[in-house]
């Protein structure tokens, strides 16, 4: 099949801060060296390209957020003056406030790691927005709608990447051609740099072809859960920051929940639960509802009606799962190689840095003509030798700690704050590793019921109403970009020992057991036009038989503002 080629000098694969930051430091290099460089040391008419899977910049952006601006600062110094920066709000009040299933215990002090006062209150999605409108005044090239489904290696070297296909669009749910058939386009590029969010396509083929993590811990990851809340008029009156721990969460499964007030009359709440939670029950959505559900927070929120809607899944390993980040031709950058401080909960700003470094190597490499390996190799000392390493590895254990449960991990943590993580990582499991089989939780009752709240439809609400208020969208007619390699499994061995927790843990209802006629038995059904694109489902698979690989460019969640 013939293929359109496109050549440039560097690509770059997803649009969130990191590869956003990274163009825009990119094009600010060349245009201060070629304002000194004389003849053929002038880099002339550079290509720099960056894809992304979402319809536009924005569309698949969530988080918090309360930014670090130290990154921001580095790219962009008069960020806070300039009238069109994005912000929310900035963080006038904040405090934190363990619950228990009928009270509420305000935390005497803010944990210092913790503080935000100050700080600005933003859309991740909107920033994104915000950074490409100035990447694109630069010269930088974004093609949304465009997911990168496939590396390109060099003939020569087969640890060399040379870019990057897109991909095809117009594919039938049978695999045959649509009559608006596209094939995808063969990026060729002298540099990659792939910052595709957590557990990211490109990054884990990279990751798993050349072994970049043999010598890191696993990625691991929370699940979160993010709504906005429209409230009355006049009910926002300053940006307020609250955090939340305990209830709706035991004690033995880490996560915690947030409310952060937004422009105008409105809020964002959401909870986040440790991937790696022993129960295979665990239902995030379900849970944010409890939480809502709480009488500290309805009075926070009375009034209010849910008006959008979204997941991801958070890296939490920070430090210790950082992998190899290069090869020859290739960088890892922001959540796809882990830059995320578990301690804490921040990692839009190491993201930025990241991709900004990233920048200066895939920089050199252009001015030296070779993106080999060695080349490649400068990123990790340039991480090394920056405030990124010096953060992160403040907070390396951070993860380990809490493997034990919460009152365990807070000592620990507490500890690890006072005198310092250690001189080693301390070692854990992936997350499906720890989820329990039913019956060592549940006993022979299986799963508990979720009929202790009421949904109303406004304020508590069930997962599909959710997913409408995400804006998902997915042409059905087109193979599912889920996919289960044996579900027999499903049908039969999960039913059995974990009682098919798909269903629960999908915080988009894409997996349902339904009766078969023919066979006599509930079976899999895969409604992948629920998908948000949260990976959770590829992450807590206790058999590690789902794998998310990219639908059509330009669909999934439309967020916006998020």
């Amino acid at each position: 099949m013939e293929r359109e080629t496109m050549p440039v000098d560097v690509l770059f694969v997803g649009g969130g801060p990191a590869c956003l930051a990274g163009a825009i430091h990119l094009m600010d290099l060349i245009e201060a060296h070629n304002e000194t460089a004389t003849g053929d040391d002038v880099i002339e008419e550079p290509m720099i390209a960056l894809i992304e899977k979402g319809s536009e910049l924005g569309a698949h952006g969530i988080s918090g957020a309360v930014l670090d601006p130290r990154a921001l600062a580095e790219l962009i110094p008069d960020w806070e003056s300039r009238e069109d920066f994005p912000l929310e709000r900035k963080v006038e009040a904040e405090s934190m406030h363990f619950l228990t299933a009928r009270g509420s215990i305000k935390a005497p002090l803010m944990p210092p790691f913790l503080q935000d006062h100050g700080l600005p209150i933003i859309s991740i999605a909107k920033l994104e927005k915000w950074l490409g409108g100035i990447a694109e005044e630069k010269g930088v090239m974004i093609f949304p709608g465009f997911a990168g489904v496939e590396l390109l290696w060099s003939e020569e070297d087969d640890t060399q990447v040379i870019g990057v296909r897109t991909g095809d669009k117009g594919i039938d749910a049978d695999g045959s051609h649509k009559s608006t058939y596209e094939p995808g386009m063969d990026l060729e590029a002298r540099v990659t740099i792939i910052g595709e969010g957590p557990r990211g396509h490109l990054a884990r083929q990279l990751i798993d072809k050349l072994g970049l993590d043999r010598d890191s811990q696993p990625q691991v990851y929370e699940v979160g859960c993010k709504e906005i809340i429209e409230l009355p008029e006049g009910s926002v009156t300053r940006g307020e920051v609250t955090l939340l721990a305990g209830y709706p969460l035991d004690l033995e499964t880490f996560g915690g929940g947030f409310i952060y007030t937004m422009d105008g009359d409105k809020a964002c709440i959401g909870l986040l639960v440790g991937a790696n939670a022993k129960d295979p029950a665990m239902d995030c959505h379900y849970l944010l509802q409890k939480l809502k559900d709480h009488k500290f927070v309805r009075n926070k929120l009375a009034g209010g009606k849910v008006i959008k809607y979204g997941a991801k899944t958070v890296t939490v390993g920070g430090w210790a799962s950082i992998p190899k980040l290069y090869t020859g031709g290739a960088l890892l950058v922001g959540d796809s190689a882990s830059f995320m401080n578990p301690m804490r909960i921040k990692g839009i700003h190491l993201s930025m840095k990241s991709g900004m470094l990233a920048a200066e190597t895939a920089f050199e490499a252009l001015k030296r003509g070779d993106s080999t390996e060695s080349v490649m190799a400068e990123f990790k000392r340039r991480i090394d030798e920056s405030w990124v390493r010096e953060e992160l590895e403040a907070s390396k254990n951070w993860h380990a700690a809490f493997e034990d449960g919460l009152i365990p991990g807070g000592l620990k943590a507490g500890m690890m704050y006072l005198f310092g993580p250690g001189k080693e990582i301390k070692p854990f499991e992936a997350d499906y590793k720890h989820m329990l089989k039913t019956a060592a939780v549940h006993g022979s009752k299986g799963y508990p019921p979720r009929d202790d709240i009421t949904y109303d439809g406004t304020y508590i609400v069930d997962k599909l109403t959710d997913v409408f208020m995400s804006g998902t969208k997915h042409d059905e007619h087109q193979p599912s970009h889920l996919i289960i390699s044996d579900t027999e499994i499903c049908a039969t061995r999960c039913k059995e020992e974990y009682g098919n927790p798909c269903e629960r843990f999908c915080p988009a209802q894409v997996y349902n057991m339904v009766d078969n006629e023919e066979s006599g038995r509930k079976e899999m059904q895969i409604d992948f036009s629920n998908c948000v694109h949260c990976k959770t489902c590829d992450i807590r698979d206790p058999y590690q038989i789902i794998r998310w690989v990219p639908p059509e460019g330009g669909q999934g969640p439309e967020y916006h503002n998020l």
